[in-house]
């Protein structure tokens, strides 16, 4: 069975439940019943070893749960002599046996079926008389990984959740991120490495603060395997959302990852992997989404802990909490003489050039670049997300630059390049192609200027190119007969007393010299203006559409007033038919 067949197999359970749930609550059966098939399937072929282990050692009084571990060949076991299927031989005893086999599963499986409330549900669907149906549908189905593999499951849980989110007025988004955002990501913090990657035994660490269902996770370990089986990539991640993350635990088991380094919770207001640092990270955290809830905890790490913390260079408004994640990731990164990290972060326009010089994002943005962390910067085109159709950016940063990128920053411009997808999912119109993510890997390996159809494609910068002064204005304040008034006290007597009303401020780029900019742009208009040095703030921003535009001259004004002619002429001969 394919994954859309799969997929609509599963969704048909919401045939039975219509009535007794309402559209938004389908999810909360059909996902914890698709992750109990599913464990169910894979610790069937070792289920009799397990029994029979689980007997020996309870004989000898020895404590088996390592025993019943290595004969289920898994990161967990179920120590019940029911399954699924036996299940459906006592129909009047199905809830009870049923909470029976969910208790024989080890901790971690059970803490996934606390996280989606599986109890209320199997109770509620006990009183509705469907129990027994529900669970009869999902034996029908063979969810073992040689009939099922991980990235198929993968793709047929998104599919669900993309569907009760659209179901709920949820946001998808918020759950997954597109696969081929994913795979281009994997394979931009990847390529740098492949040498070292390919080495047998090797092993590295990747993290995601955003892991929702654990996508991003998945596809690093699959481009891993992919390139080198031999080499292990180790995953950790948070979640806050209960269903995503009881989703992603469950995946993780059954990749025999240890699914205690997938933690719940708050990323930002509660670390579930402090002090801890990875050579890979990705994250899609949420787009404009306010950090209110979080912003005591937030400030007070800002406050007392400073760059200790991981808040340090600044706070962004409380109406976009996505730099924080940004911030967070690089307090995660792993020392460069312990090898250095390398990350993807998806983000949209507002951290590019939200907030002037002295702003919390202008500070963040100034820390990554004159730290020289940022690598690159990768416009995808819009309607490339579930539950948006806004422009958004892929930041690659890290603190191991090869020599040649070192004090610059690439900017790749992918807008143009996508394929239209043959049905709409949510806001998601457009999809990158294979060769789409191929020419963005290969622009952002060749680390070349380029064009495409006389248009750039690809730009470098030096990372001084995204900084600027803002310099404060000062005119004299004047009396009536338009005299110069001065200070009357302290540093400022005898001096001009600026005009409050007359203060401007300018922008100067960093690698121009401030009084030659000032003599040349602001002198010749206002000869009797100064600058206050004492109000001199840097800033940072990276105006990243306007290093791509192209100025189009328009027509020629012979051509528009002949067009325009010829429209007046056709509209007064049809007029003068219709009088005629």
């Amino acid at each position: 069975m394919n994954q859309q067949a799969l997929s609509a197999f599963i969704w048909s359970v919401a045939d039975l439940l219509r009535g007794d749930y309402k559209q938004s609550e389908y999810g909360r059966v059909i996902l914890p019943f698709t992750v109990l098939r599913r464990l169910d399937c894979v610790l069937a072929p070792t289920k009799a070893k397990v029994l029979e282990e689980l007997a020996d050692k309870q004989r000898l009084g020895i404590a088996p749960d390592p025993f019943l571990l290595r004969a289920a060949g898994q990161s967990f076991f179920n120590a019940s002599p029911l399954d699924l299927k036996k299940l459906m031989g006592d129909q009047d005893h199905i809830r009870e046996n049923l909470f029976s086999y969910i208790g024989a599963f080890s901790a971690e499986v059970r803490d996934i079926f606390e996280r989606f409330e599986f109890h209320a549900q199997v109770e509620r669907l006990h009183k509705a008389n469907l129990l027994y149906q529900v669970t009869e549908r999902f034996t029908q189905i063979d969810l073992h990984p040689d009939e099922v593999s991980n990235a198929q499951m993968g793709l047929v849980f998104e599919e669900l959740i993309r569907k009760f989110a659209e179901l709920s007025n949820e946001t998808a988004g918020e759950h997954f991120t597109p696969r081929e955002v994913i795979r281009l990501m994997v394979n931009l913090i990847f390529i740098e490495d492949d040498d070292m990657l390919s080495t047998p035994g090797v092993v590295r660490t990747i993290y995601d603060p955003t892991a929702g269902t654990g996508g991003m996770l998945s596809i690093a370990g699959e481009y891993l395997d992919d390139h080198n089986p031999k080499a292990r990539l180790t995953m950790y991640g948070q979640e806050l959302n209960p269903e995503s993350y009881a989703i992603c635990k469950a995946d993780m088991l059954i990749k025999g990852q240890d699914v205690g380094n997938i933690v719940f919770g708050n990323t930002l207001s509660d670390d579930g992997h402090g002090g801890q640092h990875f050579d890979y990270m990705l994250s899609n955290p949420p787009f404009g989404v306010e950090w209110k809830k979080v912003e005591k905890e937030v400030r007070k790490e800002h406050e007392q802990h400073g760059y200790n913390g991981r808040f340090g260079p600044g706070l962004p408004r409380v109406s976009d909490g996505s730099m924080l994640f940004l911030l967070h990731l690089l307090s995660k990164m792993r020392p460069v003489d312990q090898g250095g990290s390398r990350f993807g972060i998806v983000l949209n326009g507002s951290p590019l050039f939200t907030g002037g010089a002295g702003s919390g994002e202008s500070e963040i943005r100034r820390h990554v670049l004159e730290n020289d962390l940022l690598e690159a910067i990768i416009g995808l085109p819009t309607d490339m997300f579930y539950n948006t159709g806004i422009s958004t950016y892929v930041w690659i940063v890290t603190n191991r630059k090869p020599a040649h990128r070192k004090g610059k920053v690439q900017l790749i411009d992918a807008s143009a390049m996508w394929q239209k997808m043959r049905k709409s999912l949510g806001s998601k119109r457009k999809e990158l192609s294979d060769e789409h993510i191929a020419e963005i890997v290969r622009l952002f390996g060749q680390f070349m200027e380029a064009e495409q159809d006389g248009k750039p494609v690809s730009r470098i910068f030096s990372n001084s190119d995204f900084g600027y002064r803002t310099i404060t204005v000062e005119r004299p304040e004047r009396d009536a007969a338009g005299n110069i008034v001065l200070g009357q006290r302290g540093k400022a007597k005898g001096k001009p007393a600026p005009d409050s009303k007359l203060r401007d401020t300018e922008n100067v780029p960093l690698h121009e010299d401030v009084e030659t900019y000032f003599k040349r742009e602001v002198l010749p208009h206002v000869p009797d203006a100064w600058i206050d040095h004492d109000k001199t703030k840097v800033g940072y921003e990276i105006p990243f559409n306007r290093h791509f535009y192209v100025f189009t001259p328009p027509r020629p004004l012979a051509d528009i007033d002949a067009d325009l002619e010829r429209t007046t002429d056709r509209i007064k001969a049809m007029i003068e038919g219709l009088m005629a």
